[in-house]
């Protein structure tokens, strides 16, 4: 484990070594103290901003949620991020963009720009602010009133975004896009615009990596993401990963990303790919089946990769759900989803209202978490018949829960 400073629990400097910007940075010739200053100066900026800096969020195992449930296991674990800076996981994607950033020397654009219906937004807001950086938020017409309050007090620039007649795709993302193409910085948690914004995130999946094997768990593990554009399972699939190559957890992580039936791109794209594929039945046996066949992996990875917009596209109409946060109508980072998906045998979910709603109050009533339904949301996979027939004693489950009641 020479990669963690066990001294610090701030995860930008406990995992520092495995960060891309230090790698970018020692290759600039900065030493460790130079390194560690910056995310010192980071950290405080933004604790004067929020009220609290980035540390190790706290991993439990919840039987009692579990009983709740009805699982076939009681080796149920919750990573709870909603105590995390900005109240959600958002801010660990977007201090590390801004860790990138300041490695920069070009003279640093007047403006950032991002798209998002809630935490993402306050997330760069909080950031942005701590570097006194100007920032334009593109937001939906029905973005919750608390968010939008928050963000004016922050000084975000706010732009509410109305579809245009004959218009295709998220509005919100496409004026963005427009910003970006005319100066903006893009400052966003999509890695498609913003590359960087993986690195922070992976802080994530470490953390999981190395709480699990101090607790000593072993063996298969189902391991429930919710999916809105897809950073933070992508982020948490690379670093649980990195986790267990470098021997710090032996577990075997079976990924499942959850969507709501509002708006389920993910699943569309995975059913179509397996389709193409020639792999037909219920999900979890063709899960199974594309798993054990390594030629076809890479059958289904090659036509996600050369063909991406045959089998992701805009989800239209988008309905309604009380997870209003993972109403992307595009998984836009759905490549980094779909791999680690197919290789562990895995299938994206897709969950009723009453489950996301159910989630909710069992995260918070059961599992004691002050959570949005956003950030419960991969709680509801585990009401679903198919993943839930598909569970045994034997198996753990982690879930994360990344967003904070408002």
């Amino acid at each position: 484990m020479n990669s963690i400073d066990v001294a610090s629990s701030n995860p930008f400097l406990r995992y520092r070594r495995m960060l891309d910007s230090y790698r970018r940075a020692s290759a600039s010739g900065w030493s460790d103290a130079d390194f560690v200053a910056l995310v010192e100066r980071l950290q405080e900026s933004v604790r004067e901003v929020d009220g609290r800096g980035f540390e190790v969020t706290p991993l439990s195992q919840e039987p009692g949620t579990s009983r709740a449930l009805a699982l076939p296991t009681d080796r149920l674990w919750i990573k709870d991020d909603t105590n995390n800076v900005g109240g959600s996981h958002k801010a660990r994607h977007l201090f590390g963009v801004m860790l990138h950033q300041a490695l920069d020397n070009r003279d640093r654009p007047s403006e950032l720009a991002i798209a998002s219906c809630g935490n993402a937004a306050l997330a760069a807001a909080v950031v942005a602010r701590a570097e006194e950086r100007p920032l334009r938020v593109f937001i939906p017409t029905w973005a919750e009133s608390a968010i939008v309050e928050e963000l004016e007090r922050l000084d975000a620039r706010i732009e509410v975004c109305e579809r245009r007649p004959g218009e295709e795709g998220d509005p919100t993302y496409l004026r963005f896009l427009e910003a970006v193409e005319a100066g903006a910085t893009p400052f966003s948690v999509q890695s498609t615009v913003t590359a960087t914004t993986i690195d922070g995130g992976r802080t994530l999946g470490w953390e999981a990596a190395e709480q699990l094997g101090n607790a000593g768990v072993e063996g298969p593990m189902r391991v429930m993401l919710q999916i809105g554009g897809g950073a933070m399972a992508s982020a948490v699939a690379m670093g649980l990963g990195q986790g267990v190559d470098r021997d710090w957890v032996r577990i075997e992580p079976r990924y499942h990303p959850v969507q709501t039936q509002a708006c389920a791109p993910l699943h569309r794209a995975w059913a179509a790919l397996l389709e193409a594929s020639g792999i037909p039945g219920p999900d979890p046996q063709r899960a199974a089946e594309l798993a054990s066949d390594p030629g076809a992996i890479a059958v289904v990875l090659s036509l996600a990769t050369n063909q991406p917009n045959r089998f992701m596209y805009p989800w239209d109409p988008v309905g309604e759900t009380v997870a209003t946060g993972i109403l992307d109508d595009v998984t836009y980072d759905w490549l980094g989803v779909i791999e680690p998906t197919v290789r562990s045998a895995g299938w994206p979910v897709v969950v009723t209202e009453p489950a996301v709603v159910e989630a909710h109050r069992i995260a918070r009533e059961e599992a004691g978490i002050d959570a949005s339904a956003t950030g419960s949301a991969g709680i509801a996979g585990l009401l679903d018949d198919a993943l839930a027939a598909s569970l045994t004693s034997e198996e753990s489950v982690l879930v994360f829960v990344t967003g904070v009641e408002r």
